[in-house]
Formats: C-alpha cells, sequence, structure tokens
C-alpha cells in the first residue's frame, strides 16, 4: 500500500490517535470536508481518555466507557492500525509496521506528529520482569483484576506469608498517575472489605515509594501536603526522598533500607518521549522531543520545518500565557486545545492564510483520590481558588465528563457512577483474563489423543 499526494486534493498524515491527534482529525475534517484527505495512524485503533484511568483501576468505570473508536469519530478519515516504525520527511514518507511482519509506506504533503509519550524505565533488577505501568487501558483492568483477586485468594489462603505477600500492594510515582491510582485503588479496597471477613483493613499495605520530597507537585505545595497528610489517615505508607533499588522476584528493596515481597508493582515515575521520533530525520531537543513555534509548526536550528507540525507529549510548545520560557505541560487540557488550534493553522496553510499562535490561559489542576475525595486549584478571572474533598472530586469528575469524546460515552461513564452509587462497585477479579486460554489448553490437554 502506498498513499501518495499526487492528486490536487492535499493529504494530512496524522501519527498517533490520542487526544492531540483525534482532535487534530476531527476538526480539520469538519473544518474542510472533502477539501481535504486525512489519514491516522496508531497502534490502537481507539483513543485512551487517560484521565479516567484510575477510576477504571479502582472499578469505577467500566474500560470501554474510557475509551473513543477512532473510525467511529472520524468517518472523512482513513484509519491506519500500526506502528510508526520510521519517520523519512526528506521523501515524506512514514513506515509503518501492521500485525504480522507487513509494513506499509504513507507518503503526505504535511505532517502532523502526535505520537505521544512511554513510560520513563530504569535498569532497576526486577523492574521490567515484575512491574506494570499505567498509561493503558489494558493495565488499569489488570491492575485492578489482580488486587480484587489477590483479596478473594488472601482471604481462602491459610498462609501467613503469602497472603502478606497478596495483600501488599506497590506503586512508584507520586505525581497525578501515581497517587491517583493508587489512592482510587485504596478505596476500592476499603470498599471490598465489607464482603472479606475472614480479612482487616490491617492486613492490607498499600505502599507509594516517590524520589521527591512531596506528592503531587501540580496542585501546589499547600495540597500536595494535604494529600500527603490524607493518604496517611488512610493507612497509605508513603516513602518520599525514596527510591526502588530492586524488585526480582516481587521482592520489593526500597533505599530507605525497607524489604518486603509484594504482588503487585505499578510503575508510574514519569515519562519520556516516543523513542521512535529517534529514528526519524527531524530535530530533536535535548529531552528528545519536538521544538515547535507557538503556532505548531516543528523547527530546528535552520528555522520551521516545511509540512510538519507536532502537539502534545512529544513535542516542547511555548506557553505563552504562562509567560517567556515556560513551556505547556504534557496534559489532555493542552493537548485537545492544541489539537483544535493546529486544525484551523492546518486549514489556513493548506488555503494560504496566516497562522496564529496557540495560546490558552491553565483552567486549574485537579486530582481525584477516591469517592468524594480530592485536592486541585481553579483559575477563575485571574484568581486562584483551592478546592479539597468533595468541590474537587465533583469539579474534577465534572469537567473529565465534558472533556470526554462523544455523548455516548459521556452517557456511559455516568451511567458507571450512578450504578455504583446506588449498588455499589463490582467487586470481581477475573486474574484468568490475562491468559484466557488456560482453560481451553488444560481440557484439550486432557483429550485422548487418536490414534
Amino acid at each position: 500500500m502506498n498513499n501518495t499526494s499526487s492528486g490536487a486534493t492535499p493529504h494530512v498524515l496524522i501519527l498517533g490517535g490520542g487526544s492531540f491527534g483525534l482532535t487534530t482529525a476531527d476538526h480539520l475534517g469538519k473544518a474542510l470536508g472533502g477539501d481535504v484527505a486525512i489519514t491516522v495512524v496508531d497502534s490502537r485503533p481507539y483513543m485512551t481518555y487517560q484521565p479516567f484511568l484510575p477510576e477504571v483501576g479502582a472499578g469505577s468505570i467500566d474500560p470501554r466507557n474510557v475509551l473513543a473508536p477512532l473510525r467511529k469519530i472520524l468517518p472523512t478519515a482513513k484509519v491506519v492500525t500500526g506502528s510508526v516504525s520510521r519517520i523519512r520527511h526528506a521523501d515524506k514518507t512514514v513506515e509503518v509496521s501492521l500485525e504480522g511482519e507487513s509494513s506499509i509506506e504513507i507518503t503526505y504533503d504535511y505532517l502532523v506528529v502526535g505520537l505521544g509519550a512511554v513510560p520513563r524505565t530504569l535498569p532497576i533488577p526486577g523492574l521490567a520482569e515484575n512491574a506494570i505501568g499505567f498509561k493503558w487501558v489494558e493495565e488499569a483492568v489488570a491492575v485492578r483484576d489482580r488486587i480484587l483477586g489477590n483479596l478473594a485468594e488472601a482471604a481462602s489462603t491459610k498462609d501467613a506469608e503469602a497472603r502478606r505477600r497478596l495483600l501488599t500492594f506497590t506503586f512508584v510515582g507520586g505525581g497525578f498517575a501515581g497517587a491517583e491510582a493508587l489512592a482510587e485503588a485504596q478505596d476500592m479496597v476499603a470498599d471490598t472489605l465489607r464482603y472479606y471477613p475472614d480479612l482487616h483493613a490491617s492486613d492490607v499495605r498499600f505502599v507509594l515509594v516517590e524520589a521527591m520530597g512531596r506528592i503531587l507537585p501540580e496542585v501546589g505545595e499547600d495540597l500536595g501536603k494535604l494529600a500527603l497528610a490524607g493518604l496517611r489517615e488512610r493507612g497509605v505508607e508513603v516513602k518520599l526522598e525514596t527510591f526502588l533499588n530492586s524488585c526480582e522476584g516481587g521482592l520489593v528493596k526500597t533505599s530507605d533500607g525497607d524489604e518486603f515481597p509484594s504482588d503487585l508493582i505499578v510503575w508510574t515515575a514519569g515519562i519520556k518521549p516516543n523513542p521512535i521520533l529517534a529514528e526519524s530525520d527531524l530535530p530533536l531537543n535535548q529531552t528528545g522531543r519536538l521544538d515547535c513555534l507557538p503556532d505548531l509548526r516543528v523547527t530546528g536550528e535552520d528555522g520551521p520545518v516545511e509540512g510538519v507540525f507536532a502537539g502534545g507529549d512529544c513535542a516542547t510548545i511555548p506557553d505563552l500565557a504562562a509567560g517567556e520560557g515556560k513551556v505547556c505541560p504534557p496534559n489532555a487540557q493542552h493537548a485537545v486545545r492544541q489539537g483544535k488550534r493546529l486544525a484551523d493553522n492546518l486549514a489556513r496553510a493548506i488555503q494560504g492564510r496566516a497562522l496564529v499562535d496557540y495560546y490558552h490561559k491553565n483552567l486549574g489542576t485537579m486530582a481525584t483520590l477516591g469517592m468524594y475525595k480530592g485536592v486541585g486549584q481553579l483559575y477563575l478571572l485571574d484568581r486562584k481558588i483551592e478546592l479539597k474533598g468533595l468541590p474537587a472530586w465533583a469539579a474534577a469528575r465534572a469537567y473529565h465528563v465534558y472533556a470526554m469524546p462523544t455523548i455516548a460515552k459521556r452517557v456511559g461513564v455516568l451511567g458507571d457512577w450512578a450504578t455504583q452509587l446506588f449498588g455499589r462497585r463490582d467487586i470481581l477479579g477475573i486474574k484468568e483474563s490475562e491468559t484466557p486460554r488456560q482453560a481451553f489448553e488444560l481440557a484439550a490437554a486432557s483429550t485422548p489423543k487418536k490414534n
């Protein structure tokens, strides 16, 4: 397959179907209709609304309700499910690896790079073999199933050592992803223990390992301290200024000298730009990201790179609203708005009009920490308003429902919350979902061979 741009209709190739790429494709298609050909490449056929992953991991939201199917939302675009393997802008060509060993080349007139970020891992002994990330819905579901499955297993065993291991859950990284994921999971366990008379809250150990001297730096020092105190009051063991030294065989060893077995280790200690950028001929900065001008054009030492735009986690974009020298933080709030601005700028570029700089004032930052719990700050009329507890929790939920693509998904999320409100959350953990063919394979193995 070779998509060329030999016709009169300009071809815009968008790499990445996350918040930035999806928004760009959606708004560009609506702006130009049949006057532009749009192709979106992503390894998954859906966009994951990542701010809701902690609630997926806590059983509060059905996993499918945080996924936006690209083909359904982008009916006028061509969606290619595959992984970008190489970008050759000199030839205006991108190589895409499909399932199996096949690959295709796609050419373009305009390139939009929104490949996002991947977990930033470290060469810690045992990390690759025993830990799990928390960036994709599959990981959030696996964390939920593991925790709930472990509760059921621990309630049935007489082995005290095995019970301690099953009921010890370790999260590494105290930023948004780690603090929210742990807090929501702890809230789920506290709610679920009512169904396990053989287990007590003191049997469960949640550990948060953070290298800095604080958690949730995104919400400010005071609210971060409030969140820290709240987690510790709930029995969470927070290790500040502490590093994970190793976790071989599930045995966690930290820099403060602690050592304990943990059946679940969740790694959320930072992100880095998609490494596939290094396999391109595009200019990268010291962080491995693409430098962009305020109008979202990629730029290098020789000036703007013709026909290439970028945004989201893999790009460094000036934050004009925050002041000189500031750059946009890698969050969904900016990614969605950058996508809208870029769609308009692409339409302008195609029509020969002047481009417009991206400018967005931060609306605020919210963190949910379990049912009716949260911290955050809003910016209204140039005033900062700090929220805690129920108001912060409600504000965060309201914003994320608003930001979730498609009415159907918003209704689905609201339905999940309503179901939980009246019927409590589901307590089933399907650990076998990680090996769905195991039962069939065992049955097949016991079938007599035909002579």
